[in-house]
């Protein structure tokens, strides 16, 4: 039994998702999680697959030298050990969303994640765009984030308000409403 991870990059257009599925199903794997975006007309998509008899990665990864060719895609394919693989969510922590806005600058992203880092806060998803005019580019950065119990709000606010002023951003931070199912 083996469960990959396949890495999936390439200019975007209809029908990536379908031919790389195609591939994974006609092998006979399940895909477990998955996530896809496009950046910047980059189409990028990480899968995590199980099989229940394929265990390397040289059985699985010829298969995909077709759709690697005919849609010049970069797919690469990881074996993960059993204890790679996480089904539950292993963190403790109240999930957030942060959200920063303000002229495009180098030093955003770094800024704000070095801060979550020390205080041990998890980054579970991260999205950056440029919106706005050429004349007037507006960089937005969105967050979602694990807070643990131990982390001092204020404290963090306080953080906040250091970096709105250094870069010239607005920061806001505000809980998410979990559903157990």
């Amino acid at each position: 039994m083996g469960h990959f991870s396949v890495s999936v990059m390439g200019k975007d257009r209809p029908g990536i998702v379908a031919e790389v599925s195609r591939v994974l199903y006609e092998l006979g794997f399940n895909i477990e999680d998955s996530t896809c975006t496009i950046l910047s007309g980059q189409f990028a998509m990480i899968l995590v697959v199980f099989h229940e008899t394929l265990q390397k990665v040289g059985e699985v990864s010829p298969s995909f030298d077709e759709v690697r060719r005919e849609m010049g895609l970069l797919v690469t394919v990881h074996s993960l050990k059993a204890e790679e693989v996480v089904h539950e969510k292993s963190f403790v922590g109240h999930p957030h969303i942060i959200s920063v806005y303000g002229a495009d600058r180098p030093g955003i992203v770094y800024s704000v994640a070095r801060e979550l880092a020390q205080r041990k806060v998890n980054i579970t998803d991260l999205n950056t765009q440029v919106v706005g005019s050429k004349d007037r580019p507006v960089y937005v950065m969105v967050l979602e984030v694990d807070i643990p119990e131990s982390v001092d709000r204020k404290e963090l606010d306080g953080v906040f308000d250091r970096i709105k002023k250094e870069l010239g951003v607005s920061i806001s931070v505000r809980p998410i409403e979990t559903l157990e199912l």
